[in-house]
């Protein structure tokens, strides 16, 4: 099956991820495209399984075997996209000058539709030498990793038994776009939301309250510092740089004419191999109870960063960069700041790394798109990765 083909389709389902806005409408959620597949695992004849995650969001899963296979190699991809702000007609596939046009183009449905052909081939000729394979197909992969969470319980849960992931997948590759590079080390993110809280009045008598976001500005001057004191604080990756830290959003008040008696920001921290999510939170709170004349609110956090670490893929990232040099010349094993499901698959014990078509550069921009050429090669890459014994192999 033709990447380019599937993944006009899969531009064309609208799966966009509210991003905890309270958005609705039949552009959101992941439903209509895990429909699709659904319908493309059937037709093949393999097996495969819907499990729903949460109300209306499912993850798809699909196997091939085959008898007395070395290995079983996971290729995931997740389902949904990123909001369409500002994106004139984000759902119609355009090729032009050697690209396809459409949100989620590049991140990451064009991985997923080289997957989704490899495996398609996989399937159709059914070499003798292949490993067996798993393509999964995650929803939530852009906000809370909810879809990637429950896949792993599939295999370290043992009262999730009985799925068709028998046992722990062997080795794993994540798509995101990677320009055809290995990525063996990535940064998590840590989010979570501080809280001010002040005392509301008529802003005519500012004296008689407390104002909430004069507070979270001094926050805000201490997180600045905590910013620049980081890379001192944590040693950074050779790969992946140093840990960061930044605010993304700002909320508080009720009318311009309230002192405001809240105001809350979100956080992202962002952890590079070696450091725990939990701690990055303790820190920070360290940081401000030094710095404040006042308490502050840390909420929970709704995602805690787990990051990925090049300790345990080396060989599984120098045997797929021989398959990539085969089809598109040499390239690289790198370290991104980005985060992907990789980390995650990885801390449930599958040795994983990330590769795919396309540019990071474009991921969640206006007029997203992806190179065709690209998409072409990762899909004969992935094919050639899940065959063992008909191309060389350097390791196993």
């Amino acid at each position: 099956m033709d990447p380019v083909d599937l993944l006009k389709d899969l531009v064309a389902i609208p799966s966009v991820n509210p991003m905890g806005r309270d958005l609705t409408g039949p552009e959101f959620f992941e439903g209509r495209v895990s429909d699709y597949l659904e319908a493309f695992f059937r037709e093949l004849g393999v097996k495969w399984q819907r499990i729903e995650v949460v109300p209306g969001r499912a993850n798809v899963i699909a196997r091939f075997d085959v008898p007395g296979a070395k290995r079983t190699v996971m290729l995931d991809a997740h389902e949904d996209t990123v909001p369409t702000d500002g994106f004139a007609d984000p759902f119609n596939p355009v090729i032009r000058d050697g690209k396809l046009f459409g949100r989620g183009s590049c991140d990451v449905k064009g991985g997923m539709a080289a997957m989704l052909s490899a495996f398609a081939r996989l399937v159709r000729e059914k070499p003798a030498n292949a490993s067996n394979v798993i393509m999964s197909c995650t929803c939530d992969e852009e906000s809370t990793s909810l879809g990637v969470n429950d896949l792993t319980q599939l295999w370290t849960d043992p009262k999730r038994a009985g799925s068709i992931i028998e046992r722990q997948p062997d080795i794993a590759i994540v798509a995101e776009p990677t320009q055809l590079d290995v990525v063996v080390a990535h940064r998590g993110a840590t989010r979570w939301k501080i809280r001010t809280a002040g005392r509301a009045c008529h802003s005519s008598q500012p004296q008689d309250g407390i104002n909430a976001i004069y507070r979270m500005g001094h926050v805000l001057t201490a997180l600045e510092e905590f910013a620049e004191l980081l890379p001192q604080r944590v040693t950074p990756h050779p790969l992946c740089g140093s840990a960061t830290i930044s605010v993304g959003r700002i909320t508080g008040g009720i009318s311009v004419n309230t002192v405001p008696d809240s105001c809350e920001i979100e956080i992202d921290r962002r952890v590079i191999p070696g450091e725990d999510g939990w701690d990055s939170i303790k820190q920070v709170r360290e940081h401000l109870d030094s710095r404040l004349g006042f308490a502050v609110e840390h909420l929970p956090p709704w995602l805690v960063g787990v990051s990925l670490s090049d300790e345990h893929n080396g060989p599984l990232g120098d045997e797929l960069l021989d398959r990539i040099t085969e089809v598109a010349g040499p390239h690289r094993k790198v370290g991104v700041p980005y985060g992907t499901h990789a980390s995650r698959i990885a801390s449930a014990g599958v040795p994983s790394v990330v590769f795919g078509p396309g540019d990071i550069a474009q991921a969640h921009t206006v007029n997203e798109w992806i190179d065709i050429n690209q998409l072409r090669q990762a899909a004969e890459i992935y094919y050639r990765f899940c065959v063992i014994g008909l191309y060389p192999i350097i390791r196993i």
